[in-house]
């Protein structure tokens, strides 16, 4: 199965990052429609339909998966326009924008990644995920050490608190997780992997892999932040 993206992917990104200037990029923008944005939307347009066959919750379409190549320099000290790298991401539908954990891929000129889980999960969300966690145990230790979390990603990742949160007790049998700000499984290739006819396969191997962590994640979320029900006094006029 034939990647969409091609040496002159690679190459364009490449000189993009020499050159991240707007009138550079803009004499070039027909050379990025080709070679850059229109190969990732097809990477989207084909994972839409075999998303559907292990993680039909997981959304694949234009308008929310595919990045824009302008950068937001408002609050950067980075004040370069341009992104380097093609990216897309593919999150939990039911979800406000940017949140829940979901897919990721990204082509630079350095790198091939390809993963996903949770990386910024905002307190009341870390919150909820910690409860099912304590509430659930093991059974997120057995989504990351079973043998397919194993031998496609090898380990939890994400960064991580020196102990154990308050509310929790020190030796709680959960304690290795609780202690997760992050949850991401990824991989990292050479950036011509992007070329090869095993990058397709193989994106989908890492998300089959990670579904079971994103599944869970995303029942944490919806059920420990879900708002209360309303009790009504039926006595009540």
């Amino acid at each position: 199965m034939s990647s969409p993206f091609t040496a002159k992917t690679l190459s364009f990104l490449r000189a993009l990052k020499r050159n991240n200037d707007r009138e550079w990029f803009r004499a070039r923008k027909d050379d990025y429609e080709r070679h850059v944005r229109g190969p990732m939307l097809a990477l989207i347009a084909r994972l839409a339909g075999d998303l559907k066959q292990f993680a039909p919750e997981v959304l694949a379409d234009p308008k929310r998966s595919l990045y824009r190549i302008y950068r937001d320099t408002r609050f950067s000290d980075d004040k370069t326009p341009l992104k380097t790298n093609a990216a897309a991401v593919f999150p939990p539908r039911g979800f406000p924008r940017h949140e829940g954990a979901g897919f990721y891929v990204e082509i630079a000129p350095g790198w091939v990644w390809m993963g996903g889980g949770l990386y910024m999960p905002p307190p009341q969300s870390l919150s909820a995920i910690r409860e099912r966690i304590a509430g659930s145990h093991p059974k997120l230790h057995r989504v990351v050490t079973s043998r397919e979390f194993r031998a496609v990603l090898g380990e939890l990742q994400g960064d991580q608190l020196t102990r154990v949160p308050r509310g929790y007790l020190k030796d709680h049998p959960a304690a290795e997780y609780l202690r997760y700000k992050q949850f991401l499984g990824f991989r990292e290739f050479e950036p011509g992997f992007a070329t090869s006819d095993r990058f397709y396969p193989e994106l989908v191997r890492t998300f089959k892999a990670l579904t079971p962590l994103v599944r869970f994640l995303n029942t944490a979320i919806r059920e420990g932040t879900a708002p209360a029900p309303v009790l009504l006094d039926t006595n009540a006029r």
